[in-house]
């Protein structure tokens, strides 16, 4: 384990089949726990009424927006709703040019170093690594030996308490947790143990680098 020690992962909670009446509930048990991202994927219920709330709630806190956002379109309406954050499970170079020029931060999913480099010519520094579960910790580690060091990867899709430490040990500078935190029907207080779970699992594991580094 390398003396260097990299700043704590961010977490993107992605509330995909949310809908507008539980999604400020639900934001709540999050944010109060430390979650510094809200995603509302696009094929939720009204979706762009659930990124509104939440930014107006919580947009001093949380960078929230919207997930699953495949066209021209769907930034402008993201926009519209005073949401900053753009989450795509692809790489559309328009997208996330227009997605900069408003203003918005954009996270295009990537596979392929191809699909990365695509997307940071585009003008992406943050990229989400989808699905990173059937690409695993390994190919993170090969992604990380030549893109540019300032890019961060986020993993997301199957990541969870039980497997973080193997991703934070390939280098991710983020999660994105889906159904392993929320899942339509959920109580605030479910997503909240959930979520509290995932932090302590990462806490514990870097306080077991730290004590192995020193």
């Amino acid at each position: 384990m390398s003396s260097k020690r990299q700043a704590m992962p961010f977490v993107v909670a992605i509330l995909r089949g949310i809908a507008p009446r539980e999604v400020l509930a639900i934001a709540e048990a999050l944010v109060t726990r430390g979650v510094r991202a809200i995603e509302v994927p696009l094929n939720s219920p009204e979706p762009f009424v659930s990124i509104e709330l939440l930014q107006r709630a919580f947009g001093g806190d949380c960078l929230c927006g919207a997930g699953t956002v495949l066209d021209l379109g769907q930034v402008e309406r993201l926009h519209a709703t005073g949401g900053r954050l753009l989450v795509a499970p692809n790489t559309n170079a328009a997208v996330i040019r227009r997605a900069l020029e408003l203003g918005l931060m954009p996270m295009p999913g990537i596979g392929s170093v191809s699909e990365a480099f695509e997307a940071i010519a585009a003008g992406a520094d943050m990229l989400k690594l989808f699905p990173a579960s059937t690409y695993g910790p390994d190919h993170l580690r090969a992604l990380r030996a030549v893109l540019p060091q300032e890019v961060r990867i986020c993993a997301v899709g199957g990541v969870d308490e039980r497997n973080a430490r193997h991703w934070r040990r390939a280098g991710v500078d983020g999660y994105g947790l889906g159904s392993g935190l929320y899942r339509p029907g959920m109580t605030a207080a479910e997503v909240g143990r959930r979520a509290d779970a995932f932090f302590a699992a990462v806490a514990a594991d870097e306080q077991h680098a730290r004590a192995v580094d020193a």
